[in-house]
């Protein structure tokens, strides 16, 4: 544990942002300006969806039963794509969910006869993470409105407090200085209200110019309807926003008529456009055409939706967590969510929800139609990019404004049995956050970086220049525990090899190959990590150089799980994508290990993998780390700087 506790007092230091505190309350209106119609959660998987005439005649009924208005209309352009689209409504099977009692792990990859694994206390509680973010027991899931107000991280999140299992969403609360020692703080949203009784699911937070925070959340009714409602802070003048506020008038906003009660969901933080006029994005679904629609609002309290779709990705399923945000062509720094204009680009980003995948590219908003154009339709969202090509969902940002960055948040899930999940207590964690900024050698996507802050974490290092490994070796690296490390690490291979490589690799692809054992001329290598002394358990982490049958090299960046574990039970895979090596680079790396995770950054940040690990053996002392290259002909050399990693504060807070 560290010495010092940073919570000691209230921040009060040099550098700090006050946010303004003329604070006042909105009225206690009977009900918004915009009474909503029907609204059905999918809660994951929940619930059969329903055919278009009996899901209309279902929002019907509602409308009717509650004596409210029709919403606004779709527009032309939404209705033509309703109008043309061919592909079938894709019907989902009933999954498992609260009335089991059980988590939603459809993406189950072992055998579904696979013994579970006898799990001693000490091997379940090795998995813990030290300096990841999770709450002290239970289920957790999506980030949600994180901001920064008075000196203080503020993040919410998906938390059932009940069970270490999906289920009985309310919003837990943390704070912290610096983004890595967190306080636990009551609960901010719980299910108490008729429109959201069966869960406060995902929101986004939206900090106006007077100081007032708008915090839009999806809530669910007890007959699965779901709508959009409206939270505040009841003090502003606390620091730690410990108490909420349901807006007296919710919900405030549902599905219009041709929207499936379903695939409706999880506004956007919401971003100023003239006039006391901002916008929020929604993410939905027409038959498999994933879209983006957009409301404008005045006061948080009515919307109205707007003609054009922000866009739309035909075959790409449901777009959920949508996020639009403005990144600098120019600038090493971020943007507030509102600004646009010349040497401003717009990432359009939506977690798939078919995928649990997380989507983006890059474009260009234009704030007078609405429209958000892609630079290469060719890596549109939901066919190209992806922010973390392991398990990384739900992400969400939000502009620092203290640091003028912007920051990303995502959970990851357990890759184990819930059998396991229920044993350990705890389900899932948060990734460390993440800097987001365009790379300006490429121009083509954005660089993910853990923020500085974790780096205060550090201990002492270990430093090994220049190692050589040839072709087929394993060479150990001696930094003792290797539990919880952060890594950076260079490497280069040999030129005569690489300059007189003949053969074409032109088939390989991280997810289909044979892992790191799938050998080639230049590749695989790089490190293994959370590996046992005679490596019968290991988690490769490497680069794979293929040619191309036109002479070109193509880099891949993948890690293995395929030996991570021995038991049985648990999710191993490939995981992994290409990444830009421009002439000049060499091949660079950043590897965070936490225990059950491993964070993985290449090439500064261009491509990203998080993976959840569990062995058997390769824990406490005998958690080893090894340079690694079984290429067939070609040597490497690499420099790597490893400190070891100090435990963060998480913990309760107490006034």
């Amino acid at each position: 544990m560290v010495d010092i506790n940073p919570f000691l007092a209230f921040p009060d230091q040099e550098g700090d942002v006050a946010v303004p505190c003329s604070y006042t309350s909105l009225p206690d209106e009977a009900q918004s300006e915009e009474i909503p119609a029907s609204r059905s959660k999918l809660m994951k998987g929940f619930l059969i969806f329903f055919s278009g005439i009996l899901m209309l005649g279902l929002l019907m009924v509602f409308v009717s039963d509650q004596g409210s208005k029709t919403p606004s209309s779709l527009s032309s352009s939404v209705m033509a794509l309703v109008s043309t689209s061919t592909s079938p409504a894709r019907i989902n099977p009933i999954s498992r969910g609260v009335p089991e009692g059980v988590p939603e792990k459809a993406f189950h990859m072992f055998p579904d006869n696979a013994v579970p694994y006898p799990w001693s206390n000490a091997q379940l509680s090795w998995q813990r993470t030290a300096f990841h973010f999770q709450p002290e027991r239970s289920w957790m899931s999506d980030p949600d409105g994180p901001i920064f107000y008075k000196g203080w991280y503020h993040f919410f999140y998906q938390y059932n407090p009940d069970n270490p299992v999906w289920g009985n969403n309310t919003w837990g609360h943390t704070v912290s200085r610096d983004l890595i020692h967190w306080l636990y703080l009551p609960l901010a949203l719980a299910a108490d209200q008729w429109y959201d009784m069966q869960g406060v699911f995902s929101g986004s937070a939206t900090c106006l110019p007077d100081g007032r925070i708008m915090m839009l959340y999806t809530g669910v009714t007890k007959e699965m309807v779901e709508m959009l409602s409206l939270a505040y802070p009841a003090d502003l003048s606390d620091p730690l926003l410990v108490e909420w506020v349901k807006y007296p008038g919710n919900p405030i906003l549902s599905a219009p008529p041709g929207v499936s009660p379903t695939e409706f969901r999880d506004a956007s933080t919401g971003w100023y456009v003239s006039n006391g006029t901002w916008r929020i994005a929604i993410g939905a679904k027409y038959n498999t055409t994933g879209i983006a629609m957009v409301y404008e609002t005045k006061d948080f309290k009515s919307f109205k939706l707007l003609e054009e779709l922000l866009h739309a990705v035909p075959d790409t399923g449901l777009w959920e967590c949508v996020d639009l945000y403005p990144v600098s062509t120019t600038g090493e720094k971020g943007l507030e969510t509102s600004v646009n204009g010349p040497k401003v680009k717009h990432v359009l980003k939506a977690s798939i929800d078919e995928q649990q995948r997380d989507y983006y590219a890059i474009g260009t908003y234009d704030l007078g139609t609405n429209k958000w154009t892609p630079d290469n339709p060719e890596e549109d969202v939901g066919i190209g990019l992806r922010y973390d090509w392991g398990k990384y969902y739900a992400s969400k940002t939000f502009y620092d404004p203290k640091k003028q960055r912007r920051v990303v948040w995502a959970w990851t899930k357990e890759l184990d049995s819930e059998v396991a999940d229920r044993e350990k207590g705890w389900a899932n964690v948060q990734t460390i956050p993440r800097t987001v900024l365009l790379d300006q050698k490429t121009g083509t996507n954005v660089l993910l970086w853990p923020v500085e802050e974790v780096e205060s974490l550090r201990l002492s290092s270990k430093e090994f220049s220049k190692v050589k490994a040839g072709a087929g070796s394993v060479v150990p690296l001696d930094v003792g525990t290797a539990t919880q490390l952060d890594i950076i690490a260079e490497f280069e291979i040999d030129k005569e090899a690489l300059e007189g490589t003949i053969e074409a690799d032109m088939g390989y692809n991280c997810t289909t190959s044979g892992g790191a054992a799938e050998r080639g001329v230049l590749g695989p290598f790089g490190l293994l990590v959370s590996a046992t002394e005679n490596l019968s358990e290991q988690t490769p982490v490497y680069f794979y150089i293929a040619k191309g049958t036109d002479g070109n090299f193509k880099t891949f960046f993948c890690l293995d799980e395929s030996r991570s574990s021995k038991a049985s039970d648990v999710s191993k895979q490939v995981k992994g994508f290409t990444v830009p090596v421009l002439d000049g680079e060499k091949f660079t790396m950043r590897l965070l290990v936490d225990h059950s995770i491993v964070e993985s950054f290449a090439q500064g940040g261009r491509s990203c993998i998080t993976s959840r690990v569990y062995p058997t053996e390769a824990i406490y002392g005998a958690a080893k780390l090894f340079l690694f290259n079984n290429a067939t002909g070609a040597s490497i050399t690499a420099s790597l700087k490893i400190w070891e990693m100090n435990s963060a504060f998480i913990q309760p807070f107490h006034r």
